[in-house]
């Protein structure tokens, strides 16, 4: 099995990690997101995040691919990196869940 890895050794993929790590801003993520991807990159990741979050909810595949229209192959593969990958897929869910269930703040 290829390591996980094994990209980030590139280092174009390296450059372009430490790009999104220096961007602290919604909109500047969402403007620079944009004009790297297209429209349909951009939808696919989005509902592989969400079947990830389904999935750890335990949601079924048939559940998670009639909301997201990814094939059951793709929510397996997710599955499989959820499980078996390098933890962004837990990390990322880990810091949503974090923001979603902390208390309201009075604005």
């Amino acid at each position: 099995m290829k390591d996980v890895n094994d990209i980030w050794s590139e280092p174009f993929s390296a450059e372009f990690a430490e790009k999104l790590v220096a961007i602290n801003e919604s909109s500047l993520m969402r403007a620079f997101l944009r004009d790297v991807m297209t429209e349909s990159e951009l939808r696919e990741i989005g509902a592989r995040l969400r079947a990830a979050q389904m999935l750890s909810e335990g949601q079924t595949y048939k559940a998670i691919v009639c909301e997201t229209k990814l094939s059951s192959r793709t929510v397996a593969r997710i599955s499989d990196w959820m499980q078996r990958g390098a933890g962004g897929y837990t990390a990322v869910l880990s810091d949503i869940h974090h923001i979603h269930s902390s208390p309201a703040r009075a604005e």
